[in-house]
């Protein structure tokens, strides 16, 4: 854990040094930009003149850049809506261009003999904003391209670490299946509630230690993995909790990471069901879209902060993991209270399907 938690922070300081980095890029591009004009323009027109003409497209092109660079790109890298960014991108030149040329018009009032609205002062105004544009665009593609290999690195890493810390305290699978196997054929004429029980904690097994290792898993066998985890839990307490478990949608061809579901369940038992407890409950629903999956799991608290076990995975672990895997397309609230923990997660599956 200590490792991990050096690697996050190295991690943050990367992105705090990669930041610096950016913010440095675009002051050198300005100001390159201000030094060419300020050296050229106020030779002919005056210092006061010069300067005026410099700053006040400055101004505009500076403005239509960042618009563009923090609220249409993302349009487009990342909720991958090009129909509506392009829109967007027009919209923005016409409107941008448009005030900059009623704005020129005002502040150059007497500079040029014969005014300044011409075509071709138009054309060269929305050549000057594309450059810029496409500029700033060329930097933030190339960041977004480097925080996805970055990304994908540190889920690899985080990966090795995983399967280390697994294989360290793994029992040879085949060895345990076979044994889950003779188990069953000695318990299955005395009892089949035992029989029952080995053979759903078998498949629960080999859930666990071969698909959880996929990139990706049907979420359909999560969910199944989940219901199994369930049965068990009842068996164990003898049913003494209230279980509303439901799925709405088609599940068949979705797909999400690994156990990506599941720490939210188990948490849910582990702080929210006792035997000890009457009127236990949890509260589970799932809704699949064509390219959403919304999941809400609440259950009452039955023990004090100080007595409650840790999670197997830990909330924090899947919390890395949904930022890792599902960077920018989920979103996870947590409601704790003090009699209620209500978690609501939202994940945008299309393209792992």
């Amino acid at each position: 854990m200590k490792r991990q938690s050096f690697y996050f922070e190295s991690a943050s300081m990367k992105n705090l040094m990669l930041d610096k980095k950016i913010f440095l890029l675009h002051l050198l591009v300005w100001v390159f930009y201000l030094s060419y004009r300020l050296s050229d323009f106020p030779n002919f027109l005056g210092v006061e003149r010069g300067l005026i003409y410099v700053f006040v497209p400055l101004v505009f092109y500076v403005l239509l850049s960042y618009l563009h660079y923090f609220y249409l790109l993302p349009i487009w890298l990342v909720k991958k809506q090009g129909a509506r960014y392009l829109l967007s991108l027009l919209m923005l030149l016409i409107l941008g261009l448009g005030l900059q040329i009623i704005v020129e018009n005002k502040a150059f009032e007497g500079f040029f003999p014969g005014g300044y609205i011409t075509f071709s002062r138009g054309l060269r105004l929305l050549w000057n904003a594309t450059i810029f544009l496409l500029f700033t665009s060329m930097i933030k593609i190339a960041i977004e391209q480097y925080q996805l290999d970055s990304r994908k690195r540190q889920l690899e890493n985080e990966k090795l670490i995983t399967e280390l810390n697994y294989l360290k305290a793994q029992i040879n699978p085949h060895f345990l299946f076979n044994t889950l196997h003779n188990l069953n054929s000695m318990v299955y004429p005395y009892s089949k509630n035992a029989a029952e029980v080995i053979v759903m904690l078998s498949s629960m097994m080999r859930y666990m230690i071969y698909d959880s290792a996929k990139e990706t898993v049907s979420l359909k066998d999560e969910i199944e993995y989940m219901k199994d985890y369930i049965h068990l839990e009842s068996i164990r307490l003898n049913e003494s909790f209230e279980m509303l478990f439901s799925v709405d949608g088609n599940v068949d061809g979705a797909r999400v990471a690994p156990l990506i579901l599941f720490p939210f369940l188990e948490n849910a038992f582990k702080h929210g069901v006792s035997d000890h407890t009457n009127d236990c409950w949890i509260k589970i629903e799932i809704q699949v879209t064509s390219d959403l999956l919304k999941m809400s799991i609440s259950n009452q608290k039955v023990k004090p902060l100080q007595a409650r076990e840790k999670s197997g995975f830990g909330l924090d672990n899947v919390k890395k993991r949904l930022a890792l895997i599902y960077p920018e397309t989920h979103d996870l609230q947590i409601l704790d209270r003090d009699d209620l923990f209500d978690v609501r997660l939202t994940l945008k599956i299309n393209q792992y399907a």
